[in-house]
């Protein structure tokens, strides 16, 4: 796909955007399937535009742990938002760069004239990632290991068989990222996400999810991960979670989370027919490859091959949302990269959110 496709005068656009509260670890979520929570944000972005399920040409949403979750969870999650058995849903897994992925996939549909209104996004349930055994050739005596499919599906390279926090290690070190400023960065994160809260920021993009319970439905309305109070110091009373001498921690690392979030694409020219709002226009996008003992650089290779398809240089970015995987990660990209620290992840980032993998964008 040419450069041409994004100079358009007629670009790929927003018109409407919904999350559900991200769920803390076995919290408020713990307990619908990832498409459920899907579905949601699904019929949240079509009511919020005033569309029906029909007028969606086909649904693109990343998932990462699929392991009992049946077939295709994107098409289970068209399904039960009403969406038509003759519209298509597509499944991606690029682990955290899926859901962003998945807006790529629904933006290059409609630029190919294959699609006219696509809805994409990401779900993402870890809390429900099953344990599993390999019994098919039975077993003969002795323990039985159990797979617990939330490590190794999402948190683990299978390259070099250690988990993710090692890679994260391997980059504090490599770029000489210290333990206080992987503290400051993370206890940093927190407090704009508190602070976001309190004046209502996130109060327009997240759709409300009702829960039912035994006895009585629960509704969850707020992100359940962030923690009022934080600062450096009390993030650096926390003992190294990876390697004994390390310097990654629970406290500067994201976390493991549930939650959906959902886009609507279309073309600027079907927005202004139906007279909907534009909140952003794609102007470009990449991505890259690195060496996975190196995970989470990859934002590097990828922001400059975007900025120059696009024709900008770092200083022409007003804002910047970039992945918080790890403290260290993030640090790594904000200072290869240049960003400006106060232009970058203003609201907080995955650090203080959360990081439901699929959904995470």
């Amino acid at each position: 796909m040419t450069d041409s496709y994004y100079s358009s005068n007629d670009p790929v656009v927003i018109v409407a955007a919904k999350r559900t509260p991200i769920g803390a670890f076995n919290g408020g979520l713990k307990s619908l399937p990832a498409h459920a929570l899907g579905s949601h944000v699904i019929r949240g972005v079509i009511a919020e535009s005033g569309l029906t399920p029909s007028d969606v040409d086909e649904l693109v949403m990343g998932q990462i742990l699929t392991a009992g979750a049946g077939q295709n969870p994107a098409r289970q999650a068209a399904l039960a938002a009403g969406i038509p058995h003759e519209k298509t849903a597509l499944m991606i897994n690029q682990v955290c760069g899926a859901g962003l992925r998945a807006v790529v996939a629904g933006m290059q549909n409609i630029l190919l004239g294959d699609a006219t209104i696509v809805i994409a996004g990401g779900q993402e349930n870890m809390s429900a990632a099953p344990h599993c055994a390999h019994l098919r050739d039975g077993t003969k005596m002795g323990n039985l290991a159990m797979t617990d499919t939330m490590i190794s599906e999402g948190l683990w390279d299978a390259f070099h068989d250690y988990h993710m926090g090692i890679t994260a290690e391997n980059l504090a070190e490599r770029f000489s990222i210290s333990r206080e400023d992987q503290d400051v960065f993370a206890a940093t994160s927190q407090q704009r996400t508190e602070a976001a809260t309190k004046t209502g920021k996130f109060t327009n993009e997240i759709l409300p999810v009702t829960v039912p319970g035994r006895k009585e439905d629960v509704l969850v309305e707020k992100d359940e991960f962030p923690r009022a109070g934080v600062t450096a110091e009390s993030l650096a009373r926390l003992r190294p979670a990876f390697t004994k001498d390390g310097t990654v921690t629970a406290g500067n690392a994201s976390g493991i989370n549930d939650g959906a979030a959902a886009l609507l694409l279309m073309r600027a020219s079907d927005a202004k027919k139906r007279n909907l709002p534009i909140f952003a226009a794609i102007k470009s996008w990449a991505t890259a490859g690195v060496d996975p003992a190196l995970m989470g650089t990859g934002p590097i290779p990828a922001v400059r091959k975007a900025l120059g398809k696009a024709g900008w240089t770092v200083s022409d970015l007003d804002l910047i949302e970039s992945n918080e995987a790890f403290a260290a990660q993030a640090l790594c990209v904000i200072r290869e990269l240049g960003f400006a620290p106060e232009k970058t992840n203003v609201n907080g980032g995955a650090i203080a959110l959360g990081h439901p993998l699929g959904a995470s964008g």
